[in-house]
């Protein structure tokens, strides 16, 4: 093995390091939750939480991938990891619930950079397909297992070590990484300086959240038709098109349109959204079907397969790209997603444990798994090289606001059937009005089963059921959508990097 290739073996675990890290950070707080308010308090606003992660990395997403391509890969992958690592820390110290949200935007900003970027480094590596397809399959998979797996990893923390073990874990892990980067990573330095689009990167943020606020307010926190939420939703439209206008004159745009003229790039955008809304509005009704619905002790049991076999799948389908088509391994993916929609639609309080597990392991192998390492692929190996870093970021940034949208509509189509079906059914079995209206959060199913009584417990479980399985409608047409859309990709396959844009 030449010095070259131990350097590159080096660049790669320290990267898998650092996805992994940012990765588990998407969920590992859902665990630990219980254990920070019982700390610090703040039990009104722990949604915050997560929300402030995700919202700050889907910002920034794009921002970092152009800054990649303008000033280089090695500079923003070092100046995300040490603003995630910042982040995890201060997290680990935080004696508010206020304190820890601004801390969760500060990894959340570092995790913008980590998730496009490690893939942006990985093309520049090699040339070699077949090394490029092995190796994103890997980290698809990484990626893939961490986010499922963060509850039980933050559960376990949790409960051995502390919740603020949550985030100084990531501390020893992100200094390996960055001092491997630092010091293994060669590259190249432009001597040209670029002009940075500033106007068109506030505008992009300014987008970005006014649209995922709307959708994590709307429903919970003011109704749908509110005016705080109609005015989220008109200040995004608004300022979007203002970004459109600014990105069309720019010398330097945040997102150079001329990339999305390529059916490849187009068809993948969309498949990406569409996925990322049925695996983030799984991961959350799944565990509590499991607990609630089925009766498991907990949801281990549904979700150790799905994450085993997602990650089988992102491995296994990463190393067929050089044999298939991009298009035919996508079809195929998400005809798979269409396939579990179906299924999942009809899961009932009666469906045997091994049809369960094979039905998560049809869902995390077939349907989830591949895309994970096929899009990345797809949309780099189909545009200009210089392109390499914001084209990255695309995946990811398309696949968090797919999720925040599948699970928004998800969690309103849930809410009103779960609601109806209990409103017009408790009169049935001996349920006031007024203790109806305490039964309508499904919540209670979960912290305080043994107060309710067996007839009305198994009543409120199948109605929860039944409101879930509607739900996964909302899966079932984004998966249509995404099938249709992987069609309209061209026959693009995964060889040697092409150095211009093909329509």
């Amino acid at each position: 093995m030449s010095q070259s290739e131990k350097r590159n073996h080096f660049i790669i675990l320290a990267m898998a390091l650092g996805l992994l890290m940012s990765s588990l950070d998407n969920t590992i707080t859902s665990a630990a939750i219980s254990h920070i308010i019982k700390d610090i308090g703040g039990f009104e606003s722990m949604s915050w939480v997560f929300t402030s992660y995700v919202l700050a990395a889907t910002s920034t997403m794009l921002i970092f991938g152009k800054m990649s391509d303008l000033f280089g890969r090695k500079l923003f992958y070092l100046l995300g990891i040490t603003i995630f690592l910042i982040g995890s820390a201060l997290c680990g110290v935080a004696q508010s619930i206020e304190q820890l949200i601004a801390f969760r935007a500060l990894q959340g900003i570092g995790s913008g950079a980590l998730f496009p970027i490690t893939f942006t480094i990985l093309f520049t590596l090699s040339s070699d397909p077949k090394f490029t397809a092995r190796i994103s399959g890997v980290f698809a998979g990484i990626f893939g297992l961490s986010s499922i797996a963060g509850p039980q990893v933050g559960t376990l923390l949790s409960d051995y070590l502390g919740w603020r073990w949550c985030f100084y874990v990531n501390v020893p892990i992100g200094l390996l990484s960055l001092l491997t980067l630092l010091f293994s990573l060669k590259e190249s330095r432009s001597h040209t300086k670029p002009k940075i689009d500033y106007l068109g990167t506030i505008t992009l943020i300014v987008t970005c959240v006014a649209v995922m606020l709307a959708l994590e307010w709307g429903g919970k926190a003011y109704e749908w038709s509110s005016w705080q939420i109609i005015s989220l939703f008109a200040l995004a439209g608004i300022v979007g098109i203002a970004f459109i206008m600014v990105e069309r004159h720019a010398q330097e745009p945040i997102l150079p349109f001329q990339i999305f003229q390529n059916r490849m790039v187009v068809a993948t955008c969309i498949a990406c959204l569409s996925q990322g809304a049925i695996m983030f509005a799984a991961i959350t009704y799944l565990p509590i079907f499991a607990v609630a619905v089925l009766g498991y002790p907990n949801s281990n049991s549904v979700l150790t397969p799905l994450m085993l076999s997602l990650t089988g799948g992102a491995v296994v389908f990463g190393m067929l790209q050089t044999k298939f088509s991009f298009r035919s391994l996508m079809a195929f993916s998400m005809l798979a997603c269409v396939v579990s929609s179906i299924l999942l639609m009809y899961v009932s309080s009666g469906i045997s444990f091994l049809f369960l597990t094979l039905l998560m392991i049809l869902f995390g192998f077939a349907a989830i798994g591949p895309l994970m390492s096929i899009a990345q692929n797809a949309i780099v190996h189909s545009v200009d090289k210089k392109y390499m870093g914001i084209s990255s970021s695309i995946v990811g940034f398309c696949r968090n606001m797919g999720g925040v949208l599948g699970a928004s509509i998800t969690a309103a189509v849930v809410n009103q059937n779960y609601a109806s079906i209990v409103s017009t059914g408790a009169s049935l079995h001996g349920i006031s009005l007024e203790k109806a209206a305490d039964l309508l959060n499904p919540e209670v199913l979960i912290r305080e089963p043994v107060t309710i009584e067996p007839g009305i417990h198994s009543f409120l479980s199948d109605s929860l059921g039944n409101a879930i399985n509607h739900g996964y409608i909302v899966g079932l047409i984004f998966a249509v959508i995404g099938f249709f859309s992987v069609l309209y990709a061209g026959p693009g396959k995964l060889e040697r990097h092409k150095q211009s844009v093909e329509s």
